[in-house]
């Protein structure tokens, strides 16, 4: 078996003003509830490898993109570029370098052999093996590109006129991820800083000028880049109707969370407070039981966790109702293009005797998550004096649930 390939980071270009789409920004087509550029990024996040991402944006749309629900969660930082390629691709270096320097793990890269891939935000279509090839020929050779053979005959005219036939053979479209190592990009803006004259139109262009040999390595017919109206409609057939046959309908997650008891009231259980229960201890109001149904949301879609989206730390509000978080991963599954169809929730623990609560709770969670309240299913466990449940010292919750593609 072919080694995998070595650990990356990835540079999304997304900064371009989408010229010859007549007016429509490309980058922010919807395609199955989703932006392009997520589909892009999702791209390349697919590939194990690919440790850290950062977007480059227009100044005009970054700000919009570091709080779209839709990010996924390898993308490290999102970064104003400029008017050229050049700038924009200086600017997610500069980035990266930025993120090592508040990284203790930064020695890694210390020979700046680590590669950094260099993608379009407008290819949503490269697949995981073209991304993890170019990684490793870049690895191995210093930088790469994928290109496809040009199969028409090329003419070269001046004036109206056909001056030339162009032996086709020795030509190639270049297409993105393009990958090459740190210490070599870096030389190379060193020679051609991003403020200078000079425009490349791609990474390869730029090393060709600095002498820094590319490896080329064939491309993907399939690795469409959107620049005219018309390829919307061909990328977005080519995303549903992959996702139509490859993913599973419908898709199943579960979820699982425990807190103990805590200091005051009242206990938030299942969507609903009980005015005579203790609190259970958290960052938020300890809501074990909508935690673990917002758990097995995201798994069901393959968005990660709880914990991840809302992290224990001062970007989470303190005591933040647990209704605000199942609010949240509600509109992050349905911009993934699903929605739930079914939750199964058991809920465990010694105190307070839930038995007379179970079709509130029911009819709460079903309101949150816009179900049918027979789609809901809510039960309720003592513990039988096992463990801290069983013992009365906290609750804990277990859910499964069901996601179906939206229409």
């Amino acid at each position: 078996m072919p080694e995998p390939p070595p650990p990356a980071d990835v540079i999304v270009v997304a900064a371009g003003a989408s010229s010859r789409m007549g007016g429509v920004d490309k980058l922010f087509h919807d395609i199955g509830g989703r932006p392009l550029l997520a589909w892009s990024i999702d791209a390349l996040a697919a590939v194990d490898a690919v440790e850290r991402i950062v977007v480059v944006a227009s100044p005009e749309r970054a700000a919009e993109i570091r709080e779209a629900q839709w990010l996924s969660l390898r993308v490290a930082a999102v970064v104003e570029g400029g008017e050229r390629r050049h700038e924009s691709v200086a600017a997610g270096l500069t980035a990266l370098e930025a993120l090592d320097a508040s990284d203790p793990d930064a020695a890694r890269d210390a020979d700046g052999a680590r590669v950094v891939l260099v993608h379009d935000g407008a290819r949503p279509l490269a697949s995981s093996a073209l991304v993890s090839a170019v990684l490793a020929a870049a690895s191995e050779h210093g930088a790469a590109i994928p290109v496809l053979p040009v199969t028409d005959t090329i003419k070269r005219i001046s004036e109206g006129l056909v001056e030339a036939t162009v032996d086709r053979t020795v030509l190639g479209a270049a297409q993105t991820p393009q990958g090459v190592r740190r210490s070599l990009l870096s030389d190379a803006f060193a020679r051609f800083p991003p403020g200078g004259p000079e425009t490349w139109t791609d990474e390869a262009a730029l090393l060709e000028a600095c002498r820094i040999p590319v490896h080329a390595l064939p491309g993907e017919p399939s690795n469409l880049k959107v620049t005219l109206p018309a390829d919307l409609a061909t990328a977005e057939a080519a995303l549903i109707g992959a996702r139509a046959s490859t993913e599973p309908s419908p898709r199943t997650g579960s979820g699982f969370d425990s807190h103990p008891f805590g200091p005051g009231n009242p206990l938030a259980i299942g969507g609903i407070e009980v005015p005579g229960g203790f609190r259970l201890h958290g960052h938020s109001d300890g809501d074990v039981a909508l935690h673990a149904i917002a758990d097995a949301l995201l798994g069901a879609a393959g968005l990660g966790d709880l914990g991840r989206m809302f992290p224990a730390d001062p970007s989470t509000p303190k005591g933040i109702a647990s209704r605000e978080l199942i609010a949240a991963v509600l509109t992050r599954v349905r911009e993934a293009g699903y929605r739930p169809s079914s939750v199964d929730l058991t809920i465990v623990g010694a105190r307070p005797r839930l038995a007379g609560l179970l079709d509130e709770m029911r009819g709460a969670i079903a309101e949150l998550l816009e179900l049918p309240v027979g789609s809901v299913n809510v039960k309720a466990s003592t513990g039988n004096l096992s463990g801290m449940e069983g013992a009365g010292r906290g609750i804990s919750a277990a859910a499964i649930a069901t996601l179906e593609r939206a229409p």
